[in-house]
């Protein structure tokens, strides 16, 4: 069982039913994990944080278990994933066991998976006909001047499949430029992606916070002078935005195709519409919460409650039957 189809009934369904969560993340103490806690808490709910290295795992074809520091974990409802790109193996492999086991979670292991694979996701956005930058990929020396060629003029952008937080993304103003980075990054043996440049969206972009069927909360952020990068995490700066009818289908779209409950979706204003930049499945709380003044913790926990209480109730509609 996975997924959505493998949530557990709960016990009182005379109101929202208490939940027993499982949060998956290295630092009990870092902003966005700390503020899942306290707003499960402030909803009546039990929850404990669980560094995913410290999960271990038994798979027998008699029954899947977890266990950490020595005791098993059973009971829980729910878990949300919290899983940095330093540990996503390992990390996606004690999420999917906790799948297997029937827990809950709005981002399933195989959908963070895809997110973090930078390639992987925009393949499948374009597949399902959603707009993004143009984007080439290869591996051959030989190739690398047809391969800019399909791209077009510079300046380009050159980043690292697996790269997070603007970190391993370079801008080539020239052609040479280009193919000096290529060289350097082959050379690291590393996977990477080349992109068109949008140069009118004036190193901005915009982070949709999206939870469920709705965008809770959106930023605009700007890259810090000498940059063009606009994460926060690289001397961005945030401010609160109006997003277009468009840009809201936009958000929601990329991360339905990617199957993820919750995700953040960054988007760049181009002269053709907006274009999905890149989806996260771990998005930060900090920079969106202290920009829009939204509760973006508390909508997580309430999507998380009710979503559970749906299943339930589904489930003891089969049961009377």
């Amino acid at each position: 069982m996975h997924g959505e189809a493998a949530v557990p009934c709960l016990r009182d369904r005379r109101r929202w039913p208490i939940v027993k969560i499982a949060i998956l993340s290295r630092n009990a103490r870092l902003y966005s994990t700390a503020r899942l806690v306290a707003a499960a808490r402030a909803r009546g709910h039990k929850v404990r944080v669980l560094d995913p290295l410290r999960c271990y795992m038994r798979i027998s074809h008699e029954g899947l278990a977890i266990r950490y520091g020595g005791r098993a974990l059973t009971g829980f409802d729910a878990v949300i994933p919290r899983i940095g790109a330093s540990v996503a193996f390992y990390g996606t492999a004690v999420l999917r066991q906790f799948e297997m086991m029937g827990v809950y979670t709005p981002n399933p292991s195989d959908a963070v998976l895809r997110a973090r694979d930078k390639l992987r996701s925009l393949q499948i956005l374009a597949h399902h006909g959603i707009d993004l930058p143009v984007t080439v990929f290869g591996d051959n020396p030989d190739d690398t001047a047809d391969l800019l060629g399909m791209l077009g003029a510079p300046p380009h952008v050159i980043k690292l499949n697996e790269g997070a937080q603007g970190s391993g993304v370079v801008l080539a103003e020239k052609s040479a430029a280009a193919r000096s980075v290529i060289e350097a990054f082959r050379g690291l043996y590393a996977n990477f992606l080349v992109q068109e440049f949008i140069r009118e969206a004036d190193g901005c972009d915009i982070r949709c916070f999206v939870v469920g069927e709705r965008v809770v909360a959106s930023m605009q952020r700007a890259a810090a002078d000498g940059d063009f990068r606009a994460n926060l995490h690289r001397g961005g700066t945030g401010s609160r935005v109006r997003l277009s009818a468009a840009e809201r289908e936009m958000a929601l779209r990329a991360a339905k195709v990617l199957g993820l409950g919750v995700a953040g979706v960054d988007l760049l204003r181009s002269a053709r519409g907006p274009l999905v930049l890149e989806v996260n499945a771990s998005p930060g709380l900090e920079g969106i919460e202290t920009v829009s003044g939204v509760d973006v913790a508390g909508a997580m926990i309430e999507h998380l409650q009710a979503t559970i209480a749906v299943h339930c109730n589904d489930a003891m509609r089969i049961v009377r039957k």
